[in-house]
């Protein structure tokens, strides 16, 4: 993933900061409790797209 397209990417709900996670390959949002997919080295920043954050993971 690219530091430069890190740097600019935001939540596309709230607009927050995300949070590069590695080794799962997402961009995880806090306040909305929500992680983004990145696939191929494209963040998929559709709220569809998302997985819900368990309780333990934020």
């Amino acid at each position: 993933m690219d530091a430069r397209l890190l740097d600019i990417l935001v939540c596309p709900i709230c607009k927050g900061n995300l949070e590069y996670r590695k080794a799962d390959q997402e961009l995880v949002c806090k306040p909305c409790k929500l992680a983004f997919p990145i696939r191929d080295d494209i963040p998929i920043m559709l709220e569809d797209e998302a997985r819900q954050l368990a309780a333990d993971e934020q």
